[in-house]
């Protein structure tokens, strides 16, 4: 895979800080299972932020291989943000896009030198 394109599909909302554990275990049996279950999804993370202030941003980043790959998770327009049925009890930010797909390639990671000492 030295070198293929892949596309980082990225999607951030904001939700209450009290709510991040609920919403976590809410988006890992729906969106996080949908993106596993999807062909041509290469991976993704969930990552949260408080900002102190009783609200948090949660930020998705999936990786796909194509954007048929993701029309097949978004449907037929991959820049709207794809939502569940009770996300709208969590989210008090709701942005109806995802950012722009971004191109990269995909390398395998630099592995760290050996420790000769052994």
């Amino acid at each position: 895979m030295e070198g293929k394109h892949v596309i980082l599909r990225r999607w951030s909302g904001r939700l209450r800080t009290a709510d991040e554990t609920e919403y976590l275990a809410y988006i890992n049996r729906t969106g996080a299972s949908d993106y596993g279950k999807t062909p041509g999804n290469l991976g993704f993370q969930i990552l949260m932020r408080a900002f102190g202030d009783g609200t948090s941003e949660i930020t998705t980043l999936s990786w796909w291989d194509s954007m048929e790959a993701i029309k097949a998770f978004a449907g037929d327009n991959p820049e709207v943000a794809r939502y569940y049925p009770e996300d709208d009890r969590f989210l008090i930010d709701r942005p109806p896009n995802v950012d722009q797909p971004l191109r990269g390639r995909r390398r395998r990671a630099a592995r760290p030198p050996r420790d000769r000492a052994r």
